[in-house]
């Protein structure tokens, strides 16, 4: 649902405190302040989107360089062989390639995650 933006008009006429409600579409504007009862007006101002889960940042944090600066190793699955390759990460430890039995065996064994 979204959220909505009203403005408290005191008795003297002049703007009181902001205050958001969150309201389905289809309900009707607010009269009163739900609290003290003055009249509220809707204050109409662009949407406050996030930009922080975009597929622009998604994939940017996602990225090889990223992955490996955070010291992470990914591993992509082989569709012919379903093996899994190394593709990203510089830690030695971590085999190159590594067949499905193998990589549960080394999360369970609380290696990796």
């Amino acid at each position: 649902m979204p959220t909505y933006l009203y403005q408290e008009i005191l008795p003297d006429g002049r703007d009181g405190d902001c205050f958001e409600i969150i309201q389905r579409m289809s309900d009707p504007s607010l009269k009163n302040h739900p609290k003290s009862g003055n009249p509220v007006k809707k204050i109409f101002h662009k949407p406050n989107l996030p930009t922080q889960y975009t597929a622009k940042a998604t994939k940017s944090k996602l990225s090889d360089a990223n992955v490996e600066k955070h010291g992470f190793t990914r591993y992509e699955r082989d569709s012919l062989t379903g093996r899994y390759h190394k593709t990203a990460g510089k830690d030695e430890r971590a085999p190159d390639v590594v067949d499905a039995p193998t990589l549960k065996a080394m999360q369970e064994k609380g290696k990796i995650e």
